[in-house]
Order: structure tokens, then sequence, then C-alpha cells
């Protein structure tokens, strides 16, 4: 592994900063709001932070994870103190940065906005022409317009252009670089000899009184956790999914008020071939221009099934020549006046006369018209049972939920009345800790809130049902306790086996070591002997021997030489190391050095943009208030 990325972890974190920026803004932190009453749990330029708006952002960093590791997506990662802490700090700078952007009155203009939204490759055909179909289908899905996507791209770029001008005009001097590469590229000839565990394990003898003591010395290892058997409700959807249902009348009078929703308006495919006209032309430039034209129309005219050839030919149009002069799916208001009226006067397979706009003469064809279709009843009777059943559900959701969380309440010394009144199954988790256990994997009770209400004071002492807590989005979650066991440690008779094994191995490393740093002693003074055979270590190559100890030889001061080192090698014993020779490969390697320099430029790159992020956080006045562990604690 490269060692100066390996030494500087905070700025390669800090780069990571810089990467997730933009795609964090680009989901909405931008267009934050105030929301109720909530004090928040940061201020930035006067601004608060509330606690939903972090809750949220969580949600979504966990949402984007989970689409990107897909199997391997772990989401215990994203429940840690840290991690949630991560997310305040990255809110505020990002309020931060938005702050100084309207400070500074950056903006992007359209030119540069249009052609990042056409750059967008989810967004092109397999022929690479833009696909204004799945435009509008994936702004849609995600509750935007147009307008509103080019306003976020607007100021997404604007972050990006402010962000930019610290990160990408930051570098690292040359001498410096290839100092680091060189020290990457060194070669140390070691010889190694090992002390092995194994040859003193029959010299060790384990007496009772070394047990005791390894047993109370290390008690914390041999700790059983206090331990909770619960009975739990779980309220979720499902439990309301059952008590909705939508008649074929409601259906009949939704379709009826809603039937431009499931029409589908004609689709017009066209192309063209376009001859350039400045606008401030010559009347001669203007004439050879539509002379031009003509002549191409006339060849149209005479061999129809030429349109595209002539297209990729004579057209003047750079988008859309190369495709032969295809344009796609029409879409109103897309073209300027003289050519989408002449697009929508067309029969399919139809070529127009010339058609004169500001940018010059178009040929235009049509190539496809999809007639405009209405579902049936019965067709889209689907979508609007799932449709009105959800607006149902959301409603009932919140009326039961209400419920749910008084009756727990109320009736606080059992969950069989709630479980009565909501059709309910009581269940019953046991061996559950304060913290959560892998071995119950994802168990809505093995949840850090849940957990927190069931192990109080008063659910652990009076047998109360717990508060009403929310794990998860519209899932709730109700528990009692029915058993309570306190911490223990464990009797010494049941882990005598396990310490002596573990005194065992410590004695045989004693004595492993005692050896080897007599021999290290006796290397220095001159005796080499029993040293195996010279081995090449370095950190660009796998290392031909433990790594502990190869990190070890490679930490080694080589001022002189032969220099020694003795280390614990985990598990095997205590090696001594031997290093003979330091070299320089005789030609290295160009590209990986390239590469090596422009990981040290953006590592450089992400600190000062760290610290101009930080001078924008003092600028702004930004404070927090809440820590980490108050994400969960409010949210109940």
């Amino acid at each position: 592994m490269f060692e100066f990325i390996r030494k500087h972890q905070r700025l390669m974190q800090l780069l990571l900063l810089l990467l997730i920026l933009p795609s964090f803004v680009l989901v909405g932190v931008s267009s934050y709001q105030e929301r109720g009453a909530d004090n928040g749990v940061a201020t930035v330029d006067g601004k608060k932070i509330t606690q939903q708006e972090w809750e949220e952002a969580q949600r979504r960093q966990i949402d984007q994870a989970r689409q990107m590791m897909g199997a391997q997506f772990d989401q215990k990662l994203f429940d840690t103190p840290e991690s949630k802490q991560a997310i305040l700090d990255q809110l505020v700078a990002e309020r931060a940065i938005n702050a100084e952007v309207a400070r500074s009155h950056l903006t992007v203009g359209d030119a540069a906005i249009q052609k990042a939204i056409l750059d967008i490759q989810a967004f092109r055909k397999a022929d690479g022409s833009f696909d204004m179909d799945q435009y509008k289908a994936a702004l849609a899905a995600q509750g935007m317009t147009p307008e509103m996507f080019d306003a976020r791209m607007r100021h997404d770029m604007a972050v990006q252009q402010l962000a930019g001008s610290i990160s990408q005009t930051a570098f690292a001097p040359r001498t410096v670089s290839n100092r680091l590469s060189d020290i990457n590229d060194q070669e140390r000839e070691v010889q190694e000899i090992v002390f092995p565990l194994a040859a003193y394990a029959a010299q060790v003898k384990v007496t009772d009184d070394m047990v005791k003591a390894y047993y109370e010395k290390n008690g914390a290892r041999f700790q059983v956790p206090e331990t909770v058997k619960a009975e739990y409700v779980v309220f979720d959807a499902a439990a309301v999914e059952k008590q909705v249902s939508v008649s074929d009348a409601e259906v009949a009078d939704a379709y009826n008020k809603n039937k431009a929703r499931f029409t589908t308006p004609e689709k017009r495919s066209a192309s063209h071939i376009l001859f350039n006209v400045a606008r401030d032309a010559k009347p001669a430039d203007d004439a050879a221009a539509k002379a031009k034209a003509e002549a191409a129309l006339a060849e149209v005219r005479k061999n129809p099934g030429d349109f595209a050839k002539v297209a990729r030919a004579q057209s003047q149009d750079p988008g859309s020549a190369e495709l032969g002069g295809d344009l796609g799916v029409v879409e109103k208001g897309v073209f300027v006046k003289p050519v989408e009226d002449a697009i929508y006067a067309l029969k399919e397979g139809e070529t127009s006369n010339l058609v004169r706009s500001e940018f010059g003469y178009h040929i235009i064809k049509v190539t496809k018209i999809v007639p405009s279709t209405q579902k049936s009843l019965d067709e889209a009777k689907p979508e609007i049972v799932a449709e009105l059943k959800k607006t149902k559900l959301s409603a009932k959701y919140t009326e039961l939920a209400e419920a749910f969380s008084n009756t727990v309440y109320e009736q606080a010394d059992s969950l069989k009345p709630v479980a009565d009144k909501l059709g309910l199954q009581i269940q019953v988790a046991d061996g559950l800790t304060r913290t959560p256990n892998p071995a119950l994997g994802a168990s809505p009770v093995n949840n850090d809130k849940f957990l927190k209400a069931i192990f109080s004071s008063d659910a652990i002492k009076n047998k109360r049902n717990t508060e009403a807590v929310e794990i998860a989005p519209s899932t709730l979650v109700a528990g009692r306790v029915v058993e309570f066991k306190p911490a223990s440690k464990r009797p010494l008779a049941e882990v005598d086996a396990q310490i002596r094994q573990a005194v065992a191995q410590e004695e045989a490393l004693r004595l492993a070591r005692q050896a080897g740093e007599a021999k290290l002693a006796a290397a220095r003074g001159g005796d080499v002997a029993g040293f195996g055979e010279a081995k090449v270590v370095s950190r660009t190559k796998q290392p031909p021997f433990n790594e502990t100890a190869a990190l070890a030889v490679l930490k080694a001061d080589t001022s002189k030489l032969p220099a020694y080192v003795g280390v614990e090698v985990p598990g095997q014993g205590y090696g001594v190391y031997r290093i003979a020779k330091v070299t320089q490969p005789a030609q290295p390697d160009q590209a990986r050095r390239k590469q090596e320099a422009e990981q040290i430029g953006r590592a450089v790159g992400g600190a000062e943009t760290y610290g101009y992020i930080e001078a924008l956080k003092q600028k702004a006045k930004a404070k927090v208030t809440a820590k980490a562990a108050d994400l969960g604690n409010r949210a109940e």
C-alpha cells in the first residue's frame, strides 16, 4: 500500500468529504426549510438545522449506500455515533458553503446547465441522442419538474465551482512527491530467524495460582452482560393494510375526475436537415444558404429514402447530422415555433418544404407518429386502487398509531389489550442486551432505540410496558420485560481450561521473547549464525513473511547497516530480522509514480478544502448544539 496514504488517513478522509459533498447537496440539502418547533441541533448563518433534517440526511445516506453496495450493505456501519455525528458535521459544512455561494452571488449560465444535463448518460438513448421521456420520468419519480431540476443543477454546479476553486488549484511540490515515491519504491534485503511458541510450550508449567491471578486481572473478559427476556408487539403498515379497502365506486370516481392522467399524448419522431444562416447574415449569404437547402430538398424529393444520407453529408446541425438528422421524440416547447409547427403539420413519412427559422433553413421529415391513447377504467384500475389505498393507509396509520401509543401507555401492565385491539401478535425475544446483539440479526427488538427503552429503570423494576418506539419509518414497537438477569462473572471453574491455554501461550511467548532478545543482542555484537536466506521486502509487494514483522522492518532506521529489528509475531513467537542492504529499483514504475503524485495532489487539495470549509463555518458562525447520541434519544 502506498505509504503516504496509509500514514495520512486524515487527509484522505478530507478528500472523501470533498467527493461526497456535491452528491449530498444534489439530493436536496439546499432546499431544507425550518419545520415545526424543533429547537435545532445546529445553527449556521443564523438558520437552524433541525432534528428531523438530521434524521432525514442519515436515511438518505443509508439509502444511497444500500443502492451502491447491494448485497454487501451493512446498516450497522451507519448506526454508530461516529457515523451519525459525521452526517451532522457534513450538514453544517454544506450550510456554510451554501451561505458563501449566496453571499458571493455565484451562478451558472443557462448554456452550462443545458450542457451538463445533456451529458448525463442516464438520459441518453443507445444511439447517443437525448431521451426526453426518460429525463421526465426520472424527474417525476423524484417529484421534480424540469424547472426544479435546472435550479438544483445550477446550485450544485455553483457549489462545485466554489469547492473546485480550492481543491483543483492545490498541488504538491515535485520534490515531495518524488521523495515519497522513492520511499515507496525502496527495497530492503532481510534475513529472518524465528523463535516459535511451539519450541517453548513444553517448558511452561501453568499453576493454579497463575490461573487465579489471570482470572482476577482479566475479570472483564469473563463478564456476562445483563440480559432481558421480553414480550413485544410490532405495529407497522402490514397491520394497517388489512383494515383498508377500496370500492369500485371510489375507483370509478377517481378515474372520471382524472381522465387526463390516463391519456397518453400523441408522440412524434422527426428528423431535419439544417443549413445555418447567421442572424446578421447579408442577403447574399442568406440566398446562398437557401439555394443549398433547395438543392438538398430536391435531392430528398427525388430519393426519399436518402434523407438520412443527405443529412449526414450536408446538415449543419452538429447534434443531429451524424445521426442522420434524427431529433428523437419531439416534445412541444423544445424547438422554435416554425420548426415545431412544421413537425405537427406533417403526416407520418412526409417531408416539409423549406422552413425558415432564426437558425436558418430546415428540411423536416416526420419519421413516426404514435397516436394518443386512453387507458380504459379496467386498465387504470390497478394503479388507481394502489394510489387510493396508499392515501387511506397513510390516514389510517396515523389514526391507529395514536391508538397503539395510547393503549400501551394507558394499560401499561400488559401488552394484551393493545394486541387484542389492533389484531397484533405478542412475540417473545430472549437474550436482549443493552446494545444490539449480532446473534439476533435484524429482529425489530435488536434496535438501539428499543433497547434503551426496554432497559430503562421503569421497564425493568416495574415491569411496565415501554412507550411506543419508532424503530423505522412507519414501524412502532412496544415491549415488556418478562425476566431480567443482572450482569455476572463466569465462575473460575467454567473458564479454567480457557485461562490455562491463554497463560500457557503468554508464558511461551515470554520465553520466546527472552531467547529472541538474547539473539538480537548477540547479532548486534557480530554473531549472525542462524539467520535464513535473504529476502526482499518493499512497500509495493506482498511481504515474504508475517506482515507485522514486515512493517517493523520497513519502519526500522537503516542509516547504519546492517540494522536489526526484534518483533513479536502474533500467533507465531518472536522474530529477529537482519537488514543487510537498502536499494532503489533501477527502473521505477513511472505510471505508478504518476498515480502517486496525483494521489498526493488530491490529498493536499482535500486538506486545503477542509481548511477553507472550516473558515466558512466560522464566517457563518456555525454552532453544533447536539451530539450523535441525541439522534436516538430525541427521535423517541
